[in-house]
């Protein structure tokens, strides 16, 4: 299944956390996917966009795109190829993937997140990989047999 996002690493990487958003704004949760991959890996944009941040939070490099929809997508860690306020097609490289422990310490991952306003999206359904959500037999409408 193809989403409206490119993956951020090639060739698509495992997940190896998926989004659990938090029960409330400050509460507990992981807020994007983690993608494993190896050190110096490019790291592309998953859709275009402006990049809106450049930088460092919690000894990590950091950017963040916001595309038309109004979504924007998040990378860490990685060392930046873009500024501030550049202009980003779909599948150009950001950066490369930084050797910094992060979430996947010992090993190297790429965390991908998605926001839109204050919510915070399952970046990989936007991918097109959310595993799917099956609904109790009532709730689908049935045709009629005949």
């Amino acid at each position: 299944m193809r989403g409206r996002w490119l993956w951020p690493l090639e060739p698509r990487p495992p997940v190896v956390h998926r989004f659990a958003p938090p029960s409330h704004r400050y509460g507990a949760g992981h807020r994007g996917a983690d993608l494993g991959s190896r050190a110096g890996a490019p790291v592309l944009a998953v859709a275009a966009g402006r990049v809106t941040h450049v930088g460092v939070i919690a000894g990590r490099g950091t950017v963040s795109v916001l595309h038309a929809d109004g979504i924007r997508s998040t990378y860490e860690p990685l060392t930046p190829s873009v500024a501030v306020g550049a202009a980003v097609t779909q599948g150009s490289q950001i950066g490369t993937l930084a050797p910094t422990p992060g979430h996947c310490a010992p090993a190297t991952c790429l965390h991908l997140g998605a926001i839109r306003g204050e919510s915070y999206l399952d970046p990989l359904a936007l991918l097109g990989a959310a595993p799917a959500i099956l609904l109790p037999l009532g709730a689908v409408a049935q045709a009629p047999m005949g």
